[in-house]
């Protein structure tokens, strides 16, 4: 009896507990695949709102009761469905279907199926920016989307690449692409984005992408979209890394000390009379005493005029007194240290999902006082208030804290750059003064004194070190940014959006001169600047979407508000009081005080159609009209469209059970895009505006106006036309993916500054008067070759053209620096002098001659192999000489996974196109930039009657002639560039579990190891236009860091 109760007992229990998990319990398990667990599957609970997605380790957790069906769902996968029984425990094997275009990517205003969308966009999610040492997150498109040119950041911490897609659109205005932050224009700097916010990046290139955004997407757009929770289970995440930064490109080989003083000697030697040997001998005798006193400096322990003999050679008892003293890029480089961390928190209800993070950044510069601090938060949070209301708000603040280097992109001297001056500072002089036994001259505090006496080419009267760390040069930054939206869904197909956004962001910048050396000699200046940048943007949006039998069609229409102000104001004092105390109160003397505000706004009205049939015949179109402020009011409205389509070939019945081909379509559009400079001309005076004239204008003690140029009261938007067509394929089970796309940009209407009749009293004004276009092909192409359960590798590549054609110009020819715009020519075409080489006769740089400029009895021209040829650069021909525009650049890497361990790797490259390389030219001078380093190639030059070379001869009356410009520095801009390696491991679940942790990762990342250039110095990488500055080279970094998930 007492049994026969424990049975009915048990089974009482147990229909009870079968009872109340058929009411609603939690349903767990794992998602697996071939390769092991899945992470980021969508789970829905069939018929209802219950759905989560699996954890790192392919978990979920989801509430459901036996009879629901669970729906798993995955790109790239066969959808699986799964009946819920009396077990709470679930677990699913999901296969490969081949259906990767299925993806869904970031769009204009919404998402798109990849599979139906008719536009030209590239999705880079945030499993690329994992584990990466990304300051600024634009960076990771590098190497990510063909079409897109890289201008690399510079080693300044915190500094941006620049970006180009698909060309050139325009000449006198930006050709930086629109970026959009959750789907809202963004205002702000994208560095002050961290990278581990966010979710995915798009490239949109075509104009059925980019025309919904009008006048602002004439360069294309990148759209940024930022994480938020997906998972019902609450998630946090922690990123730590640690690592080193150095500089990536070693300097240009130059000459040493000991090497130096013979060539100033042979340089003002070869200057002198030598036409008999009296003549040779008081020009060896007048070289050996003038070199001491046109290089003050003599670092070695024997009089200056007997360092080198008469026969120019080194004096052999010359030995140098400071060996240690000499090596200037020792002072000022150093090994930077990059420290990261980032802590995030997401998870989401049945109504709410949200996101939320901290991050902290840390990174020195190679160089001493080059420096960036940032801390950047955010939150994130979606909420559905009932089945047909929903809002949310993404908010996010960011305080940034750089000490900066002046380099040639931004600096208030030439002699102030770090770069420009260890680059030339010859090798014979010391960072510190010395006595004439070589030990360290000290002040009366003990401590060592700068050198300042040098010879005029070596930055005389300045000292680089002392002035780097004296001088300062800070900026502070806090960026506020808020996007808020409400969404209400009614009449079942409709759906209306209104998106308010704002992003603001204040700089403050302070530089302090010293009062010992520099430009702030002898009473110290500061200088202060403040910046406010405002944009905001209201729009609202109305879409409808039905799906009858095979039609699917969809619409949307909105309107679109924005408004950008920038204020400035700036002041400079000197007379320092006290040191350390960087405020105008701390000095005497107001010498320039000034501010303006300007203001640039638009106003939009746009929409879209698409329709669908059997998501095998797609076709899109779009209009919007822009309104912008830039232009007079009644020329001030564009119009502007596309039109796109697609073939889904691949579900034709004849290719539908193909077994291997997955995936295939064949797309076009075309479509018309403006372009008024958007917020990087708002001081452009294409309109009245206060650049117009300058205000406070002073005659004697009367304030006063004057007109600087005429507002260009015809002046219209730049178009910008562009045709794409394209084939998308996957085949053998995806395994090959790719793509194969052609474009035509053309651009008219190019604005350009022309004369104005000399009665007006105003030098120029703008007209649209000129057109171009870029034209190119692309291709991408991504294989799985090994996929095996432990083990897969996989290789990608991509490559890309572009051909630059100018069409139409206001006049013949227009001469830009080294460049020349002319029908016919691109718009990077360089127009230089013919170098010929060197007269093997006496050492003259020669020119190839200009044929009107040929005059009998003229001394200066020859005949050499037929040829007629100058010495004087003044009559020498010109000619174009090639582009900075290169035939061809891309990317390719591989990614090798085995269990745990995982190795990503990625190469840039740019083949053809040409660099002028200006600071070569400046170290093959020719001896009369006394003290100015010298390149080793000019071991290499003409030193006697019959020598063959292309080193002209060192002579201090002849550097004008053999460094003028010409095609002779000009080198191949061929490069390939080790951008990336990352190798990680993921720790095995029964390792961590115990830790309750769900997924933990060590990795070791590298970005910017090694650049393979045609001469050692160069950098094709940081140019778009071919030239070259005393820039902050890029950095090489190299971290080490974990992340855990729990």
């Amino acid at each position: 009896m007492k049994l026969k109760l424990q049975w009915i007992f048990t089974l009482l229990i147990a229909l009870s507990m079968q009872f109340s998990f058929a009411q609603e319990g939690i349903v767990t398990g794992v998602v697996s695949g071939d390769t092991g667990v899945i992470p980021g599957v969508n789970v829905v609970v069939k018929g209802t709102k219950n759905s989560a997605q699996t954890d790192f380790d392919g978990g979920f957790s989801v509430k459901a009761k036996p009879g629901d069906v669970l729906v798993f769902s995955y790109v790239g996968m066969d959808d699986v469905m799964v009946t819920v029984g009396p077990s709470s425990k679930v677990n699913v094997k999901m296969a490969d279907s081949g259906k990767a275009l299925e993806e869904v990517v970031v769009v204009a205003y919404g998402k798109a199926k990849k599979s139906s969308y008719t536009g030209s966009a590239v999705q880079i999610k945030a499993e690329q920016l994992e584990n990466r040492s990304l300051t600024n997150a634009l960076s990771v498109i590098e190497g990510s989307a063909a079409g897109v040119q890289i201008q690399s950041a510079a080693g300044q911490p915190g500094s941006a690449p620049n970006i180009r897609i698909r060309g050139f659109s325009s000449i006198t205005l930006g050709n930086s692409p629109l970026y959009v932050v959750d789907g809202v224009p963004f205002s702000g700097d994208i560095s002050n984005l961290n990278s581990n916010d966010i979710e995915s990046l798009s490239v949109l290139k075509d104009a059925a992408s980019t025309s919904l955004y009008g006048s602002k997407a004439a360069n294309g757009v990148v759209i940024i979209t930022t994480k938020m929770g997906k998972s019902s289970k609450d998630k946090f995440t922690l990123n730590v890394s640690q690592g080193l930064t150095s500089r990536l490109i070693k300097e240009y080989d130059r000459v040493g000390a000991l090497d130096y003083y013979p060539l100033e000697w042979e340089a003002i030697r070869n200057s002198r009379p030598m036409a008999n040997q009296t003549q040779i001998d008081a020009a060896n005798l007048y070289a050996s005493g003038r070199v001491p006193v046109v290089l003050i400096t003599n670092p070695f322990n024997v009089p200056g005029n007997q360092v080198v003999g008469t026969d120019g050679k080194l004096n052999p008892n010359a030995q140098l007194l400071y060996p240690n003293d000499l090596d200037w890029t020792r002072e000022l480089e150093r090994a930077g240290v990059r420290q990261n961390t980032d802590f995030s928190y997401q998870g989401k209800t049945e109504k709410s999902n949200y996101f939320a993070s901290i991050g902290y950044l840390n990174e020195e510069g190679y160089i001493r006082k080059s420096d960036y601090e940032r801390v950047a938060a955010r939150l994130n949070l979606n909420t559905s208030l009932n089945d047909w209301l929903k809002t949310g708000m993404n908010l996010s603040a960011t305080s940034t804290n750089s000490d900066l280097a002046v380099d040639g992109v931004d600096n208030t001297s030439s002699f102030n750059n770090a770069f420009r001056t260890i680059r030339y500072m010859g090798p014979i002089y010391p960072v510190y003064d010395h006595t004439a036994n070589g030990d360290y001259v000290l002040d009366g505090l003990g401590n060592k004194v700068y050198s300042t006496a040098r010879g005029s080419g070596a930055s005389s009267g300045r000292n680089i070190v002392y002035e780097t760390l004296h001088n300062t040069d800070n900026q502070k930054g806090l960026a506020l940014s808020g996007r808020t939206y409400f969404e209400i869904k009614f009449l079942k197909d409709f759906k209306f959006t209104t998106n308010a956004s704002l992003d603001k962001t204040y700089y403050n910048r302070t530089y302090t001169y010293n009062t010992e050396i520099g430009d702030g000699a002898p009473t110290g200046l500061i200088s202060k600047e403040d910046r406010i940048l405002t944009g905001v943007t209201y729009n609202q949006l109305l879409n409808y979407t039905k799906e009858i039998g095979n039609h699917n069609i969809s619409a949307l229409f909105g309107h679109e508000s924005y408004d950008y102000e920038r204020n400035w104001t700036t002041g400079t004092k000197t007379g320092q009081v006290s040191p350390d105390n960087p405020e105008f109160v701390n000095y005497a003397t107001t010498t320039n005080l000034n501010s303006f505000t300007r203001g640039y706004s638009t106003e939009s009205y746009f929409s879209r159609i698409e329709y669908g049939y059997k998501d095998k015949y797609i076709a899109s179109a779009s209009f919007r009209r822009d309104g912008s402020s830039k232009f007079a009011k009644d020329i001030r409205w564009g119009d502007f469209w596309s039109v796109g389509a697609a073939w889904v070939i691949s579900r034709e019945s004849f290719l539908e059970n193909s077994s291997w081909v997955n995936d295939l379509k064949l797309r076009a559009s075309v479509g018309q895009v403006g372009n008024d400079g958007n917020n990087d001309n708002a001081s452009l005076p294409f309109y009245v505006s206060q650049s117009t004239f300058s205000l406070g204008f002073d005659n004697g003690s009367e304030g006063g106006v004057i007109t600087n140029a005429a507002g260009a009261d015809k002046l219209k938007w730049e178009v910008n036309t562009q045709t794409d067509i394209a084939i998308e394929f996957g085949l053998f089970k995806n395994r090959l993916k790719g793509s194969v796309e052609y474009y035509n940009r053309d651009t008219d209407g190019l604005i350009f500054l022309v004369p104005n009749p000399l009665s007006s009293g105003l030098d120029n004004r703008y007209e649209n008067i000129g057109s171009m276009y870029n034209r190119g092909f692309e291709v991408s192409l991504d294989g799985t070759i090994i996929k095996t359960p432990d083990f897969s590798w996989g290789l990608n590549i991509n490559a890309s053209t572009v051909k630059n054609e100018i069409t139409k110009l206001p006049q013949k020819e227009i001469i830009d620096g080294t460049k020349k715009l002319a029908v016919g020519q691109s718009r990077y075409d360089f127009w230089l002098r013919d170098w010929y080489g060197v007269d093997p006769a006496d050492g003259y740089a020669l020119y190839v001659s200009d044929p009107s400029l040929i005059v009998a009895g003229d001394t200066t021209q020859r005949v050499v192999n037929g040829v007629n040829v100058t010495t004087d650069q003044n009559k020498a021909l010109y000619h174009y000489s090639g582009s900075a525009i290169p035939d061809l650049y891309g990317s390719f890497g591989t990614n090798v996974e085995y269990k745990g361990l995982k190795l990503e790797v990625l190469f840039a490259y740019q083949i053809g196109g040409k660099m002028y390389d200006t600071n070569y030219a400046a170290l093959m001078h020719t001896g009369n930039n006394y003290g100015s380093a010298l390149s080793t190639d000019i071991y290499n030059r003409w030193q006697k009657p019959g020598d063959i070379t292309d080193v002209p001869r060192l002579d201090i009356n002849r550097n004008t002639q053999s460094s003028a410009a010409s095609d002779r520095w000009l080198i191949g801009a061929d490069y390939l560039s080790f951008r990336q390696i990352n190798l990680s491991y993921k720790m095995p679940s029964n390792l961590i579990s115990k830790l309750k942790i769900d997924n933990a990762t060590l990795y070791v990342n590298g970005e910017n190891l090694m650049l393979f250039t045609k001469r050692q110095g160069s950098d094709p990488s940081q140019t778009f236009n071919g030239t070259t500055q005393n820039r902050f080279t890029p950095s090489r970094v190299i971290t080490l860091g974990l992340n855990l998930n729990f």
